[in-house]
Protein backbone atom coordinates (compact mmCIF):
# COMPACT_ATOMS: atom_id res chain seq x y z
CA UNK A 1 0.00 0.00 0.00
CA UNK A 2 0.61 3.76 -0.06
CA UNK A 3 0.20 5.06 3.33
CA UNK A 4 0.36 8.41 4.96
CA UNK A 5 1.78 9.20 8.59
CA UNK A 6 0.77 12.40 9.80
CA UNK A 7 3.35 12.79 12.69
CA UNK A 8 5.78 10.68 10.73
CA UNK A 9 8.68 12.70 12.13
CA UNK A 10 7.56 11.67 15.74
CA UNK A 11 9.15 9.10 18.54
CA UNK A 12 5.94 6.47 17.39
CA UNK A 13 5.53 7.94 13.85
CA UNK A 14 9.14 7.70 12.68
CA UNK A 15 9.00 3.90 13.95
CA UNK A 16 5.99 3.44 12.71
CA UNK A 17 7.62 4.33 8.84
CA UNK A 18 10.33 1.58 9.22
CA UNK A 19 8.14 -0.96 10.19
CA UNK A 20 5.72 -0.03 6.71
CA UNK A 21 8.96 0.38 4.71
CA UNK A 22 9.94 -3.27 5.41
CA UNK A 23 6.68 -4.56 5.19
CA UNK A 24 7.38 -3.48 1.87
CA UNK A 25 4.65 -0.55 1.56
CA UNK A 26 5.70 2.99 0.53
CA UNK A 27 5.05 5.77 3.19
CA UNK A 28 4.18 9.43 2.94
CA UNK A 29 5.42 11.06 6.14
CA UNK A 30 3.71 14.46 7.11
CA UNK A 31 4.60 16.78 10.37
CA UNK A 32 5.26 20.08 10.95
CA UNK A 33 8.12 19.41 13.10
CA UNK A 34 6.65 21.14 16.46
CA UNK A 35 7.48 18.42 18.69
CA UNK A 36 9.17 15.69 15.61
CA UNK A 37 12.33 16.04 14.25
CA UNK A 38 13.90 15.32 11.42
CA UNK A 39 16.70 13.09 13.35
CA UNK A 40 14.40 10.47 13.35
CA UNK A 41 13.55 9.83 10.08
CA UNK A 42 16.95 11.49 8.76
CA UNK A 43 18.09 7.72 7.67
CA UNK A 44 15.48 7.47 5.39
CA UNK A 45 16.72 9.88 3.04
CA UNK A 46 17.03 8.47 -0.39
CA UNK A 47 15.20 5.67 0.22
CA UNK A 48 12.78 5.25 -3.09
CA UNK A 49 9.78 4.31 -1.13
CA UNK A 50 9.97 7.30 1.47
CA UNK A 51 8.49 11.10 1.34
CA UNK A 52 8.64 13.44 3.47
CA UNK A 53 6.02 16.42 3.37
CA UNK A 54 6.47 19.55 6.25
CA UNK A 55 2.99 20.29 6.70
CA UNK A 56 0.80 21.22 9.46
CA UNK A 57 -2.61 18.86 9.23
CA UNK A 58 -4.55 21.61 11.07
CA UNK A 59 -4.44 23.12 7.42
CA UNK A 60 -5.69 21.48 4.77
CA UNK A 61 -3.96 18.13 3.30
CA UNK A 62 -2.86 17.31 -0.57
CA UNK A 63 -0.67 14.26 -0.89
CA UNK A 64 0.37 13.54 -4.75
CA UNK A 65 -0.79 10.05 -6.29
CA UNK A 66 -2.68 7.86 -4.42
CA UNK A 67 -3.24 6.88 -1.17
CA UNK A 68 -4.30 3.52 0.11
CA UNK A 69 -4.29 3.98 3.90
CA UNK A 70 -4.14 6.72 6.40
CA UNK A 71 -2.53 6.35 9.75
CA UNK A 72 -3.21 10.02 11.93
CA UNK A 73 -0.34 10.12 14.70
CA UNK A 74 0.07 13.92 14.44
CA UNK A 75 -0.14 15.83 18.03
CA UNK A 76 1.69 16.80 20.61
CA UNK A 77 1.61 14.13 23.79
CA UNK A 78 3.84 15.11 26.28
CA UNK A 79 1.85 16.40 29.99
CA UNK A 80 4.83 17.62 31.16
CA UNK A 81 4.07 21.17 31.71
CA UNK A 82 7.58 22.32 31.70
CA UNK A 83 8.28 20.73 28.65
CA UNK A 84 8.05 23.04 25.77
CA UNK A 85 6.88 20.22 23.60
CA UNK A 86 4.40 19.24 26.02
CA UNK A 87 0.62 19.99 25.40
CA UNK A 88 0.53 22.66 28.20
CA UNK A 89 2.63 24.48 26.65
CA UNK A 90 1.00 23.93 23.05
CA UNK A 91 -2.77 24.03 24.18
CA UNK A 92 -4.47 25.38 20.93
CA UNK A 93 -2.36 23.65 18.38
CA UNK A 94 -3.31 20.34 20.35
CA UNK A 95 -6.49 20.86 20.02
CA UNK A 96 -6.16 22.45 16.75
CA UNK A 97 -4.74 18.85 15.27
CA UNK A 98 -7.02 16.90 17.41
CA UNK A 99 -10.14 18.22 15.65
CA UNK A 100 -9.35 20.28 12.36
CA UNK A 101 -6.09 17.91 11.80
CA UNK A 102 -8.47 14.55 11.96
CA UNK A 103 -11.06 16.11 9.95
CA UNK A 104 -8.89 16.81 7.05
CA UNK A 105 -7.03 13.32 7.70
CA UNK A 106 -9.82 11.84 7.51
CA UNK A 107 -11.04 13.88 4.58
CA UNK A 108 -7.68 12.45 2.62
CA UNK A 109 -9.40 8.84 3.04
CA UNK A 110 -12.51 9.76 2.39
CA UNK A 111 -10.92 11.30 -0.97
CA UNK A 112 -9.35 8.29 -1.66
CA UNK A 113 -11.20 5.62 -0.32
CA UNK A 114 -8.40 4.55 2.28
CA UNK A 115 -8.31 2.76 5.16
CA UNK A 116 -8.19 5.02 8.24
CA UNK A 117 -6.74 4.72 11.80
CA UNK A 118 -6.63 7.00 14.29
CA UNK A 119 -3.76 6.84 17.14
CA UNK A 120 -6.05 7.77 20.15
CA UNK A 121 -4.88 7.57 23.50
CA UNK A 122 -5.65 6.09 27.48
CA UNK A 123 -5.85 9.73 28.75
CA UNK A 124 -9.64 9.63 26.76
CA UNK A 125 -9.82 7.80 30.28
CA UNK A 126 -8.65 10.42 32.36
CA UNK A 127 -8.59 9.48 36.19
CA UNK A 128 -9.93 6.35 35.96
CA UNK A 129 -12.70 4.81 38.71
CA UNK A 130 -12.49 1.49 36.63
CA UNK A 131 -9.43 -0.61 36.92
CA UNK A 132 -8.09 -1.88 34.42
CA UNK A 133 -9.29 -0.11 31.78
CA UNK A 134 -11.38 -1.90 28.66
CA UNK A 135 -12.57 0.07 25.65
CA UNK A 136 -16.24 -0.09 27.16
CA UNK A 137 -14.97 2.33 30.22
CA UNK A 138 -16.23 5.90 29.55
CA UNK A 139 -13.97 7.82 31.56
CA UNK A 140 -13.58 10.38 33.95
CA UNK A 141 -12.38 13.32 32.51
CA UNK A 142 -11.82 16.87 33.32
CA UNK A 143 -13.01 19.27 30.39
CA UNK A 144 -11.35 22.01 31.77
CA UNK A 145 -8.80 21.33 33.33
CA UNK A 146 -4.52 21.53 32.18
CA UNK A 147 -4.38 18.15 30.38
CA UNK A 148 -8.19 18.54 28.85
CA UNK A 149 -6.99 19.76 25.63
CA UNK A 150 -5.16 16.72 25.03
CA UNK A 151 -8.17 14.53 26.40
CA UNK A 152 -10.73 16.42 24.70
CA UNK A 153 -8.84 16.64 21.58
CA UNK A 154 -9.00 13.09 21.53
CA UNK A 155 -12.38 12.44 22.61
CA UNK A 156 -13.33 14.47 19.77
CA UNK A 157 -10.87 12.52 17.46
CA UNK A 158 -12.34 9.64 18.24
CA UNK A 159 -16.30 10.98 17.26
CA UNK A 160 -15.20 12.27 14.12
CA UNK A 161 -13.83 8.91 13.50
CA UNK A 162 -16.32 7.97 14.32
CA UNK A 163 -18.90 9.81 12.55
CA UNK A 164 -17.18 9.48 9.13
CA UNK A 165 -17.61 5.72 9.50
CA UNK A 166 -21.30 5.79 10.33
CA UNK A 167 -22.31 8.26 7.87
CA UNK A 168 -19.67 8.09 4.86
CA UNK A 169 -19.13 4.78 5.59
CA UNK A 170 -15.35 5.34 5.69
CA UNK A 171 -13.24 1.81 6.68
CA UNK A 172 -11.34 2.83 10.19
CA UNK A 173 -9.62 1.88 12.91
CA UNK A 174 -9.38 3.39 16.57
CA UNK A 175 -6.12 2.34 18.48
CA UNK A 176 -6.12 3.86 22.10
CA UNK A 177 -2.29 3.70 23.43
CA UNK A 178 -1.26 3.75 26.87
CA UNK A 179 2.30 4.71 28.25
CA UNK A 180 4.87 4.21 25.49
CA UNK A 181 9.03 4.23 25.88
CA UNK A 182 11.81 3.85 24.03
CA UNK A 183 14.97 4.88 21.27
CA UNK A 184 13.74 8.78 19.64
CA UNK A 185 11.96 10.11 22.64
CA UNK A 186 13.45 13.43 22.96
CA UNK A 187 15.60 14.02 25.84
CA UNK A 188 13.67 16.85 27.26
CA UNK A 189 10.32 15.20 26.73
CA UNK A 190 9.26 15.95 30.22
CA UNK A 191 7.70 12.24 30.70
CA UNK A 192 9.06 10.29 33.68
CA UNK A 193 11.16 7.56 31.51
CA UNK A 194 13.11 10.34 29.80
CA UNK A 195 13.44 11.98 32.60
CA UNK A 196 14.95 9.41 34.76
CA UNK A 197 17.38 8.61 32.12
CA UNK A 198 18.49 11.77 31.82
CA UNK A 199 18.79 12.41 35.28
CA UNK A 200 20.49 8.74 35.93
CA UNK A 201 23.07 9.09 33.36
CA UNK A 202 23.71 12.48 34.44
CA UNK A 203 24.94 11.20 38.07
CA UNK A 204 21.81 13.28 39.31
CA UNK A 205 18.86 11.77 41.71
CA UNK A 206 15.89 11.06 40.53
CA UNK A 207 12.95 13.49 40.81
CA UNK A 208 9.99 11.60 42.79
CA UNK A 209 6.91 13.32 43.40
CA UNK A 210 5.20 12.33 46.13
CA UNK A 211 5.17 9.22 47.79
CA UNK A 212 6.01 7.33 43.96
CA UNK A 213 2.85 4.73 44.29
CA UNK A 214 1.30 6.30 41.50
CA UNK A 215 1.58 3.90 38.68
CA UNK A 216 2.08 3.45 35.11
CA UNK A 217 2.02 0.84 32.48
CA UNK A 218 5.09 0.91 29.93
CA UNK A 219 4.76 -0.45 26.65
CA UNK A 220 8.23 -0.74 24.45
CA UNK A 221 7.35 0.97 21.36
CA UNK A 222 8.14 -2.03 19.04
CA UNK A 223 5.73 -3.62 20.55
CA UNK A 224 3.17 -0.46 20.03
CA UNK A 225 3.71 -0.21 16.17
CA UNK A 226 3.38 -4.44 16.16
CA UNK A 227 0.07 -3.35 17.28
CA UNK A 228 -0.52 -0.55 15.18
CA UNK A 229 0.37 -3.00 12.38
CA UNK A 230 -2.39 -5.75 12.97
CA UNK A 231 -4.87 -3.11 13.55
CA UNK A 232 -4.20 -1.48 10.63
CA UNK A 233 -4.50 -4.82 8.94
CA UNK A 234 -7.62 -6.39 10.76
CA UNK A 235 -11.02 -5.92 10.52
CA UNK A 236 -11.76 -4.65 13.98
CA UNK A 237 -13.51 -1.42 13.97
CA UNK A 238 -13.77 -1.08 17.54
CA UNK A 239 -11.18 1.17 19.53
CA UNK A 240 -8.33 -1.35 21.03
CA UNK A 241 -6.19 -0.62 23.95
CA UNK A 242 -2.64 -0.77 22.97
CA UNK A 243 -0.42 -0.90 25.96
CA UNK A 244 1.48 -3.15 28.57
CA UNK A 245 -0.49 -4.56 31.10
CA UNK A 246 2.75 -4.79 33.84
CA UNK A 247 1.88 -2.23 36.07
CA UNK A 248 4.92 -0.45 37.67
CA UNK A 249 5.16 2.21 40.56
CA UNK A 250 6.82 5.66 39.41
CA UNK A 251 9.14 4.52 42.81
CA UNK A 252 10.08 1.05 41.55
CA UNK A 253 10.96 2.25 38.42
CA UNK A 254 13.14 4.95 39.38
CA UNK A 255 15.09 2.31 42.04
CA UNK A 256 15.05 0.35 38.39
CA UNK A 257 16.57 3.00 36.49
CA UNK A 258 19.09 3.79 38.50
CA UNK A 259 20.43 0.10 39.09
CA UNK A 260 20.74 -0.24 35.56
CA UNK A 261 22.42 3.00 35.36
CA UNK A 262 24.42 2.30 38.30
CA UNK A 263 23.67 5.72 39.18
CA UNK A 264 24.23 5.93 42.84
CA UNK A 265 22.66 9.60 43.45
CA UNK A 266 19.45 7.95 44.54
CA UNK A 267 16.12 9.93 43.88
CA UNK A 268 14.81 13.48 44.85
CA UNK A 269 11.20 13.50 46.56
CA UNK A 270 9.33 16.13 45.87
CA UNK A 271 5.99 17.28 46.95
CA UNK A 272 3.52 15.94 45.01
CA UNK A 273 2.14 18.03 41.62
CA UNK A 274 -0.79 17.11 40.22
CA UNK A 275 -4.03 18.20 38.45
CA UNK A 276 -7.36 16.56 39.70
CA UNK A 277 -7.36 14.62 36.12
CA UNK A 278 -3.94 13.34 36.52
CA UNK A 279 -4.38 9.40 37.37
CA UNK A 280 -2.99 7.95 39.69
CA UNK A 281 -3.45 4.62 38.44
CA UNK A 282 -2.98 3.24 34.54
CA UNK A 283 -3.18 -0.10 33.65
CA UNK A 284 -4.83 -1.67 30.36
CA UNK A 285 -6.74 -4.32 29.79
CA UNK A 286 -5.81 -5.73 26.52
CA UNK A 287 -8.28 -8.59 26.09
CA UNK A 288 -10.04 -7.65 23.02
CA UNK A 289 -6.43 -7.07 21.55
CA UNK A 290 -5.69 -10.62 22.28
CA UNK A 291 -8.72 -11.61 21.15
CA UNK A 292 -9.07 -9.89 17.67
CA UNK A 293 -5.09 -9.30 16.79
CA UNK A 294 -3.40 -12.01 18.32
CA UNK A 295 -1.59 -9.30 19.81
CA UNK A 296 0.27 -8.63 23.31
CA UNK A 297 3.73 -7.25 24.64
CA UNK A 298 6.97 -9.73 23.77
CA UNK A 299 9.60 -7.03 25.36
CA UNK A 300 9.68 -6.48 28.80
CA UNK A 301 10.65 -4.05 30.85
CA UNK A 302 14.39 -4.41 31.35
CA UNK A 303 14.95 -5.32 27.99
CA UNK A 304 13.23 -2.16 26.67
CA UNK A 305 14.98 0.26 29.10
CA UNK A 306 18.55 -1.09 28.13
CA UNK A 307 17.73 -0.57 24.66
CA UNK A 308 16.20 3.52 25.61
CA UNK A 309 18.86 3.71 27.77
CA UNK A 310 21.67 3.38 25.19
CA UNK A 311 20.02 5.48 22.60
CA UNK A 312 19.79 8.11 25.28
CA UNK A 313 23.56 7.52 26.17
CA UNK A 314 24.75 7.72 22.70
CA UNK A 315 22.72 11.10 22.07
CA UNK A 316 23.50 12.71 25.18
Amino acid sequence: MRILVTGGAGFIGSHLCDRLLAEGHQVVAMDNLITGTLDNIGHLAGNQSFLFLKHDVSNFIFVPGKVEAVLHLASPASPNPTSPYGYPQLPIQTLKVGALGTHHALGVARAHKARFLLASTSEIYGDPQVHPQNEDYWGHVDPIGPRSVYDEAKRFAEAITMAYHRYHDLDTRIARIFNTYGPRMRLDDGRVVPNFIVQALSEEPLTVYGDGMQTRSFCYVDDLVEGLYRLLLSEEMRPVNLGNPAELTIGGLAELINQMTENEAGTRVLPERRDAADPQRRKPDIARAKQTLGWEPGVDLETGLHRTIEDFRIRL
